[in-house]
């Protein structure tokens, strides 16, 4: 009987679980970096897929996309303190 109660209440449990229809966060964040990746150059405003995500991941991958767009990340997406210094001693 033990066994059979656990069993309905797992089952129960997953079944809400693979019902929901909400997005999780984290695709909530994969939306907002996708948004953030398509919108027009130079433009600050937030982008309507990121306004479910919470204000101090937004800043950080708004940062992000940022220091990508200048070219200041290496093939990895790592921050790539050579090319930020290589863009500030260029020549105008």
């Amino acid at each position: 009987m033990r066994h059979t109660t656990t069993l309905l209440l797992a089952t129960l449990l997953l079944a809400a679980v693979g019902c929901s229809s909400e997005k999780s966060y984290d695709d909530t964040v994969a939306d907002c970096v996708q948004a953030l990746k398509d919108r027009a150059e130079g433009s600050k405003d937030k982008p309507d897929a990121c306004k479910d995500v919470k204000e101090d991941d937004y800043t950080a991958l708004l940062m992000s996309q940022v220091l990508d767009d200048n070219g200041w990340t290496d093939e990895n997406g790592e921050f790539d303190m050579g090319e930020l210094l290589e863009d500030t001693t260029a020549a105008p």
